[in-house]
């Protein structure tokens, strides 16, 4: 049994100054110190300088179109601030972090107030989640029971939408959002809009457009983007069974056990086995993977870290007019 606190979050944050890029964006670490309950955020970040090229990469941090899906979605119930509220729903405090440091860095580069956040996090769901090996266990059953909770506190507390930014959640991202009253955004669908936008042309003549997804879990590409890729019409190309036990895997595996040599050239192997079926762009479909390359690492220009995505689209949602 285990004590679960779910806190409010002040938007207003700390920021550590180790910088990284995925596809030339800026990625800093969040450092926020808690004050029992309440997280004060302070000093705002150095604003994010925006490509001037006509190559668009789709994990830029880039101006904010009020005519996204999440404002088409429909009126939103929720509190009476001008914003509305994020709700945030985390079981890994790195992704959790990760978001929360861009969607406040990139809502406020204009001089705006962030849009207000409430986080409901637990780690542990994670672990039942990964042992139940993406079958309907009921040890699966009762984590994705302590998620609709979660979900459904969220709601009670205002949120006018839900946000899940741990990849790994979104293969159960149907079960969890069943049922709810606000818009659950989902990965996937972020990341095939904004492809869908970049009017990305194909790498060699007559072929279509090919989306690369390396991913650690073969049932996370598939569910979370696979089928909503295609349905936008990109050809979706994913590691096979070789890259996955040779380089994929043991890249991560070298990277947590301190090896971050070895996990940088198994992961650029792993990203050339993709690029070199002429790719555009190649979608890191795990939280495992991004961070492990250097920021001026140029394979990085051709990957998409798929939380920029759902970054830019929380804060729409949050920032659409309500009645």
């Amino acid at each position: 049994m285990y004590l679960q606190r779910s806190v409010a979050i002040s938007p207003r944050c700390s920021l550590s100054e180790s910088l990284h890029r995925v596809g030339g964006a800026r990625r800093r670490w969040a450092s926020c110190r808690s004050q029992s309950s309440l997280f004060a955020y302070s000093a705002r970040p150095s604003p994010i300088v925006l490509k001037t090229d006509s190559t668009i990469y789709p994990s830029e941090p880039k101006n904010l179109d009020a005519s996204s899906s999440a404002s088409r979605s429909g009126p939103y119930n929720a509190t009476c601030h001008p914003s509305g509220t994020a709700g945030v729903m985390g079981a890994s405090s790195t992704s959790s972090l990760r978001f929360l440091e861009k969607f406040v860095c990139w809502s406020t580069r204009d001089g705006e107030e962030a849009p207000p956040f409430i986080i409901c996090s637990d780690p542990l769901i994670k672990k039942e989640l990964l042992s139940s090996g993406h079958q309907l266990t009921s040890d699966s059953s009762i984590a994705l029971g302590k998620l609709r909770q979660k979900r459904l506190f969220l709601e009670q507390s205002g949120a006018c939408c839900i946000i899940m930014p741990c990849q790994f959640l979104h293969a159960w991202h149907d079960e969890i959002s069943q049922g709810c009253s606000v818009p659950f955004l989902h990965i996937g669908d972020c990341v095939a809009k904004e492809l869908k936008a970049a009017n990305l042309k194909p790498v060699e003549y007559g072929s279509n457009v090919r989306v690369g997804v390396l991913a650690t879990n073969d049932t996370l590409a598939t569910k979370c983007y696979l089928d909503k890729l295609e349905s936008q019409g990109f050809e979706v190309l994913c590691s096979d069974k070789a890259s996955m036990e040779h380089t994929v895997l043991p890249s991560v595996d070298a990277f947590r056990k301190g090896d971050v040599e070895g996990a940088r050239n198994l992961l650029r192997v792993s990203l050339q086995v993709l690029l070199v079926r002429a790719v555009n762009t190649v979608i890191l479909a795990s939280d495992d993977l991004v961070g492990i390359l250097p920021d001026d690492d140029p394979l990085l220009k051709r990957c998409i870290d798929p939380l920029d995505a759902l970054v830019r689209e929380a804060i729409v949602c949050a920032r659409t007019p309500r009645p």
